[in-house]
């Protein structure tokens, strides 16, 4: 606990001395049956009786519920008055909230950062209602017991020795332990934190995980950090254990000691109403205030010092900044180990494959056959809205068919994927992904053993020098936010080219690279003795490759360039649209003819 959030709290109860004041007043109010509890009960029995005159006991026992409703009147507008010091407590922390985000995200150049707002002022409500309950428990702990010991006081003097010292060091033990509970509390909710965090970041990559084979990984590292919530939230049960141990000295050793003086008490001259009446201050009275006192404290007050430094941290912009991904861990998980072949081939097999996006909807891919053999070089094109994208999700295991099976390499492929296939197929979609971290390690993404010469001949083969000497080299940071669209391709790219996988899919991966660029990165991975399949943005991509797709919804025509020009109408509208394309085509594969089958 720093001096941040305590000064805050100051800052705010001074600032609201005359609530504070009223508040203070009625809480008088609603001690009075803590104050007259135990002397009304001592008359009771004293002058009531055992003196035989049972209708004064129970008149004095009458004043006693009087001065239980006057206290709970006192409750009442304690309760109304604590409002006028935790709402404006509440506004302080909203403006700190959202001024200091919007600042922070205006320093640094992006967006509103409105998911930081909604996670804090999420802690702003916590603060709040833990602010309301500290201000009240504590309250009343202090009007309660100086009420208590005048109370003990004016029954007999000697009744303080036996209930003044244990209170003390029960209320010692736990305040000794405040700060420590106070650390452990906050290592709590960083670690709940940094599962938010490390979940947020995955959601927004799920594609690429499945893709990647990347499941192990994530389960491992949420483990982790699951792992590590439960360590701190255990940490912090061991300790509140001394809460128990505080009420224990605070609030049932008096009892143990008055019952154990006794004997000596009523020797030197005390009544067994004293006596009666102290415990009945002690139990009825003080230990309510001491327990409330004690698990408010240990819990809203913890709650609320930690939910404060965090609101203030943020505000302040103090946070560390975010060198790499390693250190931050905002970058979402790589595959466990390097990507590797496995022992499945980059044959790609489909049977009857249909797949639509509802059941009662038309099937975006129906009724499929397709078999690629290891090497094979496809180009999957048609009309936007056809079903290239939802094909490339499939055959990478993103999504499953309703009907039909899909096998790599003889391998069914099915969500949740196998580490054997995850090994063994790299799936680049659209949007490229790039994470804050160094340009080496959004390259070795997928293989993390790669050397200098392995990234220096993915860059040239891709045509990413330029980019890579722009940013830097290799160990220069890369902010994605800085990054064109073209830019976060060619890194994706090369990313994916230095795997030794079997199966790449790039699903429009180089759309927003110009023809010649998009030429150089699919001849990059043509060259490569792995199967290859192109959804393709511009229809020059069928010109490089060994077979043509062409999807018109559930309709579906398979061939060569030459085959496709002569006898498919939507293949020669495609080729028209995009004028004479005079760009050679590249002999790539393993050679030979291939061989193919398409069912429509």
């Amino acid at each position: 606990m720093n001096g941040g959030p305590r000064g805050l709290l100051r800052s705010a109860l001074h600032t609201r001395r005359r609530e504070l004041i009223r508040l203070t007043g009625w809480s008088l109010v609603q001690a009075l049956p803590a104050l007259l509890s135990g002397r009304l009960v001592a008359q009771a029995v004293d002058d009531g009786f055992l003196a035989g005159r049972g209708t004064a006991g129970f008149a004095w026992l009458g004043l006693f519920a009087c001065a239980v409703l006057v206290g709970a009147w006192g409750t009442r507008r304690a309760t109304l008055e604590l409002a006028g010091i935790v709402e404006p407590f509440r506004d302080v922390l909203v403006d700190l909230v959202t001024t200091g985000t919007l600042r922070r995200s205006g320093r640094l150049g992006q967006p509103a950062d409105t998911a930081g707002v909604a996670r804090l002022t999420e802690q702003v409500e916590i603060a709040r209602e833990a602010y309301g309950a500290v201000v009240m428990f504590v309250q009343t702990f202090s009007v309660t017991a100086v009420s208590v010991l005048i109370g003990l006081a004016s029954l007999d003097p000697v009744l303080l020795l036996l209930v003044a010292p244990p209170l003390a060091a029960g209320l010692g033990l736990f305040l000794s332990a405040l700060r420590a509970m106070a650390a452990r509390q906050r290592a709590v909710v960083l670690a709940d934190e940094a599962i938010a965090e490390y979940g947020g970041a995955v959601a927004g990559g799920l594609r690429d995980v499945t893709a990647c084979g990347a499941e192990e990984r994530v389960r491992g590292r949420a483990g982790v950090r699951i792992d590590d919530a439960a360590s701190a939230a255990r940490a912090l049960a061991r300790l509140t254990a001394l809460r128990t141990a505080a009420l224990g000295v605070g609030g049932w050793l008096p009892v143990v000691l008055i019952l154990v003086a006794a004997p000596w008490l009523v020797r030197g001259g005390a009544t067994a109403g004293a006596i009666l009446g102290a415990l009945t201050y002690v139990s009825q009275s003080l230990q309510p205030a001491l327990r409330g006192f004690v698990q408010g404290l240990g819990g809203s007050g913890l709650w609320l010092l930690v939910t404060i430094g965090r609101i203030l941290e943020a505000a302040d912009g103090d946070k560390e900044p975010q060198a790499t991904a390693k250190e931050t861990g905002t970058a979402p998980p790589r595959a466990a180990g390097s990507v590797k072949p496995g022992g499945v081939d980059g044959r790609v097999e489909l049977r009857g494959v249909t797949f639509g996006y509802a059941r009662s909807a038309e099937p975006v891919v129906q009724d499929l056959d397709l078999d690629l053999p290891t090497g094979t070089h496809l180009a999957v094109v048609g009309p936007s809205g056809t079903g290239k994208s939802t094909l490339a999700a499939l055959i990478a295991g993103v999504l499953e068919p309703q009907a039909g099976r899909i096998r790599l390499g003889g391998v069914p492929v099915r969500p949740p994927d196998n580490g054997r296939l995850s090994r063994s197929r790299v799936l680049i979609p659209q949007e490229a992904y790039v994470f804050a971290g160094t340009l080496r390690e959004n390259l070795a993404y997928l293989h993390p053993e790669a050397t200098k010469c392995d990234l220096d001949t993915a860059v040239h083969a891709i045509g990413a020098g330029p980019l890579t000497e722009r940013l830097g080299g290799y160990d220069a940071a890369v902010d994605p936010a800085r990054l064109s669209a073209g830019e976060r391709q060619l890194i994706a790219l090369v990313r994916a080219l230095l795997p030794p996988a079997r199966l790449v899919l790039l699903d429009e991966a180089t759309c927003h690279l110009d023809p010649a660029a998009e030429a150089v990165a699919e001849r990059a991975f043509a060259r490569r003795p792995a199967t290859l399949i192109v959804c393709a943005h511009r229809i020059s991509s069928a010109l490089r490759a060994d077979l043509v797709l062409v999807m018109d919804g559930p309709r579906c025509r398979i061939g060569t360039h030459d085959q496709l020009t002569a006898d498919c109408a939507l293949y020669r509208e495609l080729v028209g649209h995009w004028g004479d394309l005079e760009q050679p085509r590249a002999a790539v594969g393993s050679g030979g003819a291939k061989r193919w089958r398409s069912r429509l």
